[in-house]
């Protein structure tokens, strides 16, 4: 038998023993690397969502450049509304003898946008991405 077909015996060997005992540290490089590339990904989409930002803002159209703030002031006119405006007003027609219900804002659908629009979503994803739990 020549070197040759020894070297093939082990590779096959050594391929085989890898598949039943993987080596450790090789799994931790790919999902290091796996995690990198993710990371990488995610930081190219916030870079182009940022030049388009940038685009849309440079617009001297209402319709393009305006959209930001305009959903901007609905979302916190709503939020002052909820929790600023409707309780004092609550409250001062109450003291003023003429109680009155008024309707409440449903914000369930309304907070995720705010949320978005402040960036607070993609913080999330980072602190996902790095493997730290909500809250901590």
């Amino acid at each position: 038998m020549s070197l040759t077909g020894i070297g093939e015996i082990a590779n096959l060997a050594s391929n085989i023993a890898n598949k039943f005992f993987p080596d450790k540290s090789q799994e931790e490089k790919d999902a290091l690397a796996l995690q990198i590339q993710q990371m990488t990904l995610a930081s190219q989409e916030r870079i182009a969502q940022m030049d388009v930002n940038k685009a849309e803002a440079a617009n001297v159209s209402i319709f393009v450049a305006g959209w930001r703030p305009f959903i901007g002031w609905v979302c916190g006119s709503a939020f002052a509304w909820t929790f600023i405006l409707a309780p004092m007003v609550t409250y001062g027609a109450a003291l003023a003898g003429h109680p009155l219900s008024l309707p409440a804002l449903d914000l369930s659908q309304l907070s995720p946008v705010l949320m978005g629009m402040l960036g607070l979503g993609a913080m999330r994803t980072v602190e996902k991405v790095n493997g730290i739990k909500a809250g901590h």
